[in-house]
């Protein structure tokens, strides 16, 4: 599978310039034969919480984003503030020319930056999105630090995407963790992370690709890039030839937890 890393100096608060940036990517990365594009967290605004200015209570980007899968026959994945019975959710959407596959609300909200206060959190893990036989779900930011989520869906994924906006001062996280999601459930983690500056806080991309066995298939390093990536269809015979995941003992874990 052909996907496209679009890691973005995303433009603070600035929805229309991002829009229209991703726009001209998106092209790009259809015309290199990508199946799926993928931007980080808050694609086109930015970490902010100033939900009043960022949130939508109509459809503005999703259909924006519809648009432009249609249009480059290709998938979307990306990141915006929804306004919904007047609070804010934390949405992450796989959408192409047929319309939304998947969309998912951030399960976990950053308590130390006071992410709480501004969104409500999702009570769903993502609904996997199947592509030519490769399962695709996608988590956000935070998600990275609680592996339980990542192993509830390891049985039906192939490759966790794992959309943010991840500060430069915490990049060694960001990179164990990745390789750790990526070895503890045996499939691909595509991690895609923004550069730049925004409100003050720094990032500094580091947005790839792991395998399995937690080797380093691509990186975009810290600038502004659009990585183009095949990710080969062997996650099943990966998974046979060290089969660490037949040893678990999930009764047994079940059990433990309700004592």
């Amino acid at each position: 599978m052909k996907i496209a890393i679009a890691q973005t100096d995303i433009k603070f608060e600035d929805k229309e310039h991002n829009l229209k940036k991703a726009h001209e990517l998106i092209r790009t990365a259809a015309q290199r034969g990508a199946e799926l594009v993928l931007f980080p967290e808050m694609s086109f605004t930015g970490f902010s919480m100033n939900t009043a200015l960022t949130g939508e209570a109509e459809p503005y980007t999703v259909t924006l984003m519809l648009d432009a899968a249609k249009k480059y026959n290709v998938a979307v994945g990306f990141g915006y503030v929804r306004l919904s019975d007047g609070k804010a959710e934390n949405h992450y959407i796989i959408a192409d020319a047929g319309g939304v596959r998947s969309d998912y609300i951030k399960l976990h909200s950053f308590a130390i930056g006071g992410e709480g206060s501004a969104f409500r959190c999702g009570e769903s893990l993502p609904s996997p999105v199947s592509f030519g036989g490769q399962s695709v779900s996608a988590f956000i930011c935070y998600d990275l630090r609680f592996p339980e989520i990542f192993r509830a869906v390891c049985d039906s994924t192939d490759i966790a995407v794992v959309a943010a906006n991840w500060p430069a001062s915490r990049r060694a996280h960001w990179e164990t963790l990745l390789r750790a999601r990526a070895i503890e459930n045996r499939f691909y983690i595509v991690g895609i992370n923004c550069t730049g500056e925004q409100d003050g806080i720094s990032y500094s991309g580091g947005s790839m690709v792991i395998d399995p066995d937690g080797n380093t298939l691509a990186e975009a390093g810290d600038c502004e890039k659009l990585l183009t990536v095949d990710i080969p269809d062997d996650v099943k015979k990966k998974r046979r030839a060290f089969p660490v995941l037949d040893s678990r003992r999930s009764e047994l874990y079940r059990r433990i937890a309700d004592e």
